[in-house]
């Protein structure tokens, strides 16, 4: 049987993992640094993982309407998960509390989040949207799981 390539590696993993968001790291243990990038670069060229961030990486799939690659799972549910896979604390801004508890009825459109940490500086991007990130002490902080 000839042996799998580390782009098939790498798919049969996040085939496995079915995860919202992918960390490079989560890769390493597959071959070398460089080796990894250059598969990944491959895979998201091919519209089978889309790039969001440095490092973070959401599942793409095409659109059935103009055959363009999509986040299979969204754009704020990559983000938030990446957030969570990274450690950073996060919560609704005030805008999505306001909207959830009833408060107002302005449905807050832009991608959104608080964060606790100053020292966090990465930026989500994809396609014309940007995941904004609220720099105050939000009281109800989603921290990442103890199971991950």
């Amino acid at each position: 049987p000839r042996r799998k390539t580390l782009v098939q590696r790498i798919e049969a993993r996040i085939a496995r993992m079915k995860d919202d968001a992918y960390l490079t790291h989560e890769f390493m243990d597959l071959g070398g640094e460089r080796q990894v990038l250059r598969a990944l670069r491959q895979l998201t060229q091919r519209g089978k993982l889309l790039r969001v961030g440095y490092g973070v990486y959401g599942e793409g799939r095409l659109s059935s309407i103009d055959q363009q690659s999509l986040l299979s799972r969204g754009f704020n549910v990559v983000t938030r998960k990446a957030l969570d896979k990274l450690g950073i604390p996060w919560g609704q801004t005030n805008a999505q509390e306001a909207y959830n508890s009833g408060r107002t009825t302005q449905v807050p459109v832009n991608p959104a989040v608080k964060i606790l940490s100053t020292r966090f500086k990465r930026r989500f991007r994809y396609a014309n949207m940007e995941l904004r990130l609220d720099r105050a002490k939000p009281t109800n902080l989603h921290r990442r799981s103890a199971s991950l």
